[in-house]
């Protein structure tokens, strides 16, 4: 079973960038899909994108399709989100988790799992 922290998020300005790392432990990010989602106050978590382990397929919301880059490093099995041009929308708790099944899964929380704690992006001037 693989076990997640995530770590990176803070306070930046609109129109800035910041970059989120997860890393795992107990399986190896090949093993298996890998993806963030995020959930702000009274919202409902929501898929951001996923990577699957094979092939390197990816699948980003449309919310954040070209200013997000989900990313992962094998070797330190550790998982990336580089978020670009952020606006107070993406203002939100971040989680990575891994799929439940298989390598190619929609992009929906109800096929992922083993989240992390969490970490939190504030998006403000």
């Amino acid at each position: 079973q693989v076990q997640f922290v995530e770590s990176g998020g803070g306070l930046v300005q609109p129109g800035g960038s910041l970059t989120l790392s997860c890393a795992a432990s107990g399986l190896t990010l090949s093993s298996r899909a890998v993806g963030w989602f995020r959930q702000a106050p009274g919202k409902q978590r929501e898929g951001v994108a996923c990577i699957s382990s094979r092939a390197g397929t990816t699948v980003y919301a449309d919310s954040v399709k070209g200013r997000f880059t989900i990313s992962r490093d094998d070797s330190q099995d550790t998982l990336y989100l580089l978020m670009n041009n952020l606006n107070p929308e993406d203002t939100a708790v971040y989680y990575c988790g891994s799929s439940l099944s298989g390598f190619y899964v929609p992009l929906d929380s109800s096929f992922f799992g083993s989240w992390g704690q969490g970490t939190q992006v504030t998006v403000s001037s």
